[in-house]
C-alpha cells in the first residue's frame, strides 16, 4: 500500500470514527442494530403491499402551559392563543374522511388548572382534539405514582369529562416527562418507579405514547414498533423489548407501547456530513419539512399482518410562544398541505387524522382482524369522552 493510499485510509477511518463518536453521544448505539436489521425487512414489506395504503396520523403534544415557570395569566394566554390559532389553521385542512387535524393534548398532572382544562374541554368538544395524561416526576415511589395518577384521572373525568370509559372506569393514554418511562434513565432521575408499567395499567392507562426518546439513554432498543411490554418490577426499563401487536393476536404483558418513527436521515445532513437523527419531534429548530414527512412514512410502522395501515405518531412541546410563532406562521400549514397532497390521493394513499385514543382503537381493530378503511374503527374499543366544559353545564 502506498503512502498516499495509507493516508487516505487513515483519514477515512478517522472520519468514520468522528461520525460514530457524534452518534454515540446521542445514544444511537442503543438502537442502531435494530434499525439496520429492520431496514431490509421493511423494504420487503413495502414492496409487497397491495392496494391503498392508509396513513394514520397522530399528533401527541407534551402540552405544558406553565413551561419556564409561567404565571397563571401567562399559561392561560398561551392556551387561548394555541386554541384560536390551531382552530383557524385546522379549518383549512381535511383528511380522506373530511376530518380536520386532531391534536392530542397530553396535559401534565403537576400543572393542573381548572380554567385551562375547561377551555381545552370546549376545544375538544368542537372536534379539534382530545386530552390525555402527561407526568413529570422524580425520585418517586409506586405508592406516590399511584396516588398522583388516580387523583388526576378522577379530576379529568369528574370535573371535565375528558377521559373515555372502559369497563365502567375512566382510562387514559400516557406520556412520561423527560422520556424516563419505567425508570429508564441510567442515572435514575425523573422517575424512580421500576414497576411503573404495572401502576399505569392498574390506574387505567390503555397505551403509552412516550417514545422515541432519541438522544436520551431512556431510548429503547425496540424501535418503530407497536408492541406489548411486560413489567419486571425488580428492574428498570422493562419496555426495552416486547411482543409486537399482530393481526389475530392477543393482548399480553402490562402495557401497549405505540412508538413514533426513529431513523437516521442522510438526506437532511447536519454539518454537511453527519446524518440527522429523525425522532418524530416537531420543534422550532426541527420543523416538519417534506423529507422528514417522507421518512416518517418510510419507517412503515404497522400492526404485524396489517402493513397497509401505516402509523405516524409525532410529538412536540407546543405550548410556548416561539413554537406557536413558527408553527402558526406557516409550518403546520406546510406539513398538512404536503400530507394532503402526497398521501391522500385516494389511490395509492389515504390519510386519516386521529387522536391518541383513535390511534389505539385502530391498532386494536387491526389486532382483532379488521381490514379495509380504518376510519370505520376510530371508536372500535374506546368511545369518545363525554366532554363537560363548565360553560355547557346546567
Amino acid at each position: 500500500m502506498t503512502a498516499i493510499a495509507l493516508a487516505a485510509l487513515v483519514i477515512f477511518c478517522l472520519f468514520l470514527g468522528l461520525i460514530w463518536v457524534a452518534l454515540y453521544r446521542r445514544n444511537v448505539h442503543i438502537w442502531i442494530k435494530s434499525y439496520l436489521i429492520r431496514l431490509g425487512h421493511i423494504r420487503g414489506i413495502r414492496r409487497d403491499v397491495r392496494g391503498t395504503k392508509h396513513v394514520i396520523f397522530c399528533f401527541a403534544d407534551h402540552f405544558e402551559p406553565y413551561r419556564a415557570k409561567a404565571s397563571d395569566d401567562e399559561a392561560m394566554a398561551r392556551t387561548l392563543r394555541w386554541i384560536n390559532d390551531y382552530e383557524a389553521m385546522a379549518r383549512c385542512h381535511k383528511d380522506a374522511d373530511g376530518r380536520p387535524p386532531i391534536h392530542t393534548f397530553f396535559y401534565p398532572e403537576e400543572e393542573y388548572n381548572f380554567a385551562i382544562l375547561d377551555v381545552l374541554a370546549s376545544h375538544c368538544q368542537r372536534g379539534y382534539g382530545e386530552v390525555e395524561i402527561h407526568l413529570h416526576h422524580d425520585n418517586d415511589t409506586s405508592e406516590g405514582l399511584r396516588f398522583k395518577l388516580n387523583g388526576f384521572v378522577k379530576t379529568l373525568h369528574e370535573k371535565h369529562g375528558l377521559l373515555p370509559i372502559q369497563d365502567g372506569k375512566p382510562c387514559y393514554a400516557f406520556v412520561h416527562g423527560n422520556w424516563a418511562l419505567d425508570n429508564s434513565r441510567k442515572d435514575g432521575r425523573w422517575c424512580g418507579v421500576n414497576d411503573e408499567l404495572i401502576v399505569l395499567r392498574e390506574t387505567g392507562c390503555y397505551a403509552d405514547f412516550t417514545l422515541p426518546s432519541a438522544g436520551s439513554d431512556a431510548q429503547t432498543s425496540t424501535i418503530n414498533s407497536i408492541y406489548y411490554a411486560k413489567d419486571d418490577p425488580a428492574k428498570p426499563k422493562s419496555h426495552d423489548t416486547g411482543i409486537p401487536v399482530c393481526v389475530n393476536g392477543q393482548p399480553s404483558g402490562d402495557l401497549m407501547i405505540i412508538q413514533g418513527a426513529l431513523a437516521l436521515h442522510w438526506a437532511h445532513r447536519k454539518f454537511g456530513f453527519l446524518p440527522r437523527i429523525e425522532d418524530s419531534d416537531i420543534a422550532v429548530a426541527n420543523i416538519p419539512i417534506e423529507p422528514r414527512i417522507d421518512l416518517w412514512v418510510d419507517q412503515h410502522i404497522h400492526v404485524v399482518g396489517r402493513p397497509e395501515w401505516l402509523f405516524i405518531k409525532l410529538s412536540t412541546h407546543g405550548c410556548f410562544q416561539e413554537f406557536a410563532d413558527s408553527m402558526f406562521g406557516g409550518e403546520l400549514d406546510r406539513m398538512f398541505n404536503y400530507l394532503e397532497t402526497k398521501y391522500n390521493d385516494g389511490d395509492e394513499y389515504s390519510l386519516h387524522y386521529t387522536s391518541a385514543r383513535e390511534t389505539y382503537n385502530i391498532v386494536k381493530a387491526a389486532e382483532a382482524g379488521m381490514s379495509g378503511n380504518p376510519n370505520e374503527q376510530r371508536n372500535f374499543s374506546l368511545l369518545p369522552p363525554n366532554y363537560q366544559p363548565v360553560s355547557d353545564r346546567d
